[in-house]
C-alpha cells in the first residue's frame, strides 16, 4: 500500500492590473477574475437571496426542476460520468431502471444546490426531520473523543441543526468561486459548525481537538478531480482519500468512530441517522491492521452509499483507480 501524499490546500491570489501587460494568459487571467469570474459572482449571490423569498418546499422544488432541466443539458460531461458510473455499479439493472436512477440524482442535484438558501429554517422546524441514533454519538462524545464520519447523501447540511448543541469541528475544503465560498462558509457558521484548515494543514488541528476529547468531522465518500475516491467500490484499499485521515486519526488519537448519514424524505423532510460505533481492535504493531482498518470503515460507508446512489452527490464522478 503506497504512502498517502499530504495534500495541501493553496488559495489562488487574485490577479493585479500589472498582469494586463505581463503576457497573454496572465492578461486573460485579470479579465477572467475581474469581468467573467464577478459576473457569475453577482449571479450567485442574487439567486441565493433571491431564493430565500421562497418558502422552503417551493425552494427545494425549484431546484429539483432545475436540476432535471441543466444537468443533461448543460453539464454533459458529469452527466456521462453519472451514467457510466451507474452501469458499473450496477451490472444487473436493466436500461431503463438506470434512466430513471440517473434522473433521480440530477433531481436531487438541483434540490442540494436550491435548499443552500433555507437550510438553516430547518432550525425552526424540528418535525422536517426524523432523527434517530442521536444518543450514539451523545454516549460516545460523553466517553472521549469522536470522528463523526458523515456522507454526501440527502442533505447533510442540516447535521449541525441535528447535533445542535455539540461542538463539532469540521474539515472543509471551500468551494470554487468568491461567491459560492462566501455563501457556504455564512451559511455553515450560521448553523453552528467551525472548520478546520483544508488539506494537510488541519491534520495538526484536528489531533489536538481530538486528544482534549473533542469531535472532529470529516466525510469519507468523495470525489476529487472528477474521479471517486471512496469509497472503494472493489477496488485496493488506499490511502489517497478520507477513509484514510480517519483511520489515522483515530488510531493516533484513540477516538471512537461514529458514522451518519441523511436521506431525503418527500421534498424537504429528511430521515437523519446515526449507525453503530466503530472502535478500531488494538494491533500488535502501529500499522499493522492498517489494511484492515480501512476495509472495515469502508465496507460501512459503502454499503450505504451503493443503497442510495439516486441521492449520492458523487455519482457524476468516474470509478477510476486513485
Amino acid at each position: 500500500m503506497k504512502k498517502r501524499s499530504a495534500w495541501i490546500f493553496y488559495q489562488q491570489s487574485a490577479p493585479t492590473i500589472t498582469d494586463v501587460l505581463a503576457g497573454r494568459r496572465r492578461s486573460r487571467d485579470f479579465w477572467r477574475h475581474v469581468v467573467t469570474n464577478n459576473f457569475w459572482n453577482v449571479t450567485h449571490l442574487l439567486v441565493h437571496f433571491g431564493l430565500k423569498l421562497l418558502p422552503m418546499d417551493a425552494c427545494s422544488n425549484f431546484g429539483a426542476s432545475l436540476g432535471s432541466f441543466a444537468m443533461p443539458r448543460f453539464h454533459r460531461i458529469a452527466s456521462n460520468r453519472a451514467r457510466d458510473t451507474i452501469r458499473q455499479l450496477c451490472p444487473d439493472m436493466g436500461d431503463r431502471d438506470r434512466d430513471e436512477l440517473f434522473r433521480r440524482n440530477c433531481r436531487a442535484q438541483g434540490r442540494l444546490m436550491t435548499e443552500f438558501s433555507v437550510v438553516n429554517r430547518l432550525q425552526r422546524h424540528p418535525e422536517r426531520v426524523e432523527v434517530h441514533g442521536l444518543d450514539i454519538i451523545a454516549e460516545a462524545v460523553d466517553r472521549g473523543p469522536v470522528i463523526l464520519v458523515g456522507m454526501h447523501l440527502g442533505n447533510w447540511e442540516i447535521t449541525p441543526t441535528v447535533l445542535h448543541g455539540i461542538n463539532v469541528h469540521a474539515f472543509y475544503v471551500p468551494p470554487r468561486g468568491r461567491a459560492k465560498a462566501w455563501i457556504a462558509e455564512r451559511v455553515r457558521r450560521k448553523a453552528g459548525l467551525r472548520f478546520l484548515p483544508p488539506g494537510a494543514a488541519g491534520v495538526k488541528p484536528a489531533i489536538k481537538i481530538l486528544k482534549d476529547g473533542g469531535v472532529v468531522s470529516i466525510f469519507c465518500d468523495e470525489g476529487f478531480g472528477g474521479k471517486i475516491r471512496g469509497p472503494f467500490f472493489g477496488r485496493k484499499p488506499h490511502l489517497e482519500g478520507n477513509i484514510g485521515v480517519a483511520i489515522r486519526l483515530a488510531r493516533v488519537t484513540g477516538a471512537t468512530i461514529c458514522p451518519w448519514y441523511c436521506l431525503r424524505g418527500e421534498g424537504f423532510n429528511f430521515v437523519w441517522r446515526s449507525l453503530d460505533p466503530i472502535r478500531l481492535p488494538p494491533e500488535d504493531s502501529p500499522g499493522a491492521r492498517r489494511g484492515e482498518d480501512l476495509l472495515l470503515l469502508n465496507d460501512v460507508v459503502e454499503r450505504v452509499i451503493r443503497e442510495n446512489l439516486d441521492q449520492w452527490y458523487f455519482l457524476d464522478h468516474a470509478l477510476r483507480a486513485p
